[in-house]
């Protein structure tokens, strides 16, 4: 990927979630809401605090994530669907 994201910013790729119901039931693209757990595709170098000291990242590259419904912006890059968001934006890592 030729895009390296800027101070706290955060690429994720959204993850396929499950398009059947636990009852075998299966649900159509068009009523399937957009999963909230993704990957780290890239993330920037952090944010410079007050002081001047770069504040390094929480997430890295590789990691699983939970985001909030309306987080980040939707980019097509290399023909991949993805989302900038901030680091903010990101509830927590999932193991």
């Amino acid at each position: 990927m030729k895009f390296k994201p800027l101070h706290d910013r955060v690429v994720v790729k959204r993850l396929e979630e499950e398009s059947k119901t636990k009852g075998g039931i299966i649900i159509p693209d068009t009523a399937a809401e957009k999963p909230q757990t993704g990957q780290v595709v890239a993330a920037g170098p952090g944010m410079r605090g007050e002081d001047g000291k770069l504040q390094p990242m929480g997430v890295k590259p590789g990691d699983k994530v939970l985001f909030g419904k309306w987080s980040g912006t939707e980019v097509k890059i290399d023909g991949d669907e993805l989302l900038i968001m901030k680091e903010s934006d990101i509830m927590g890592i999932l193991g």
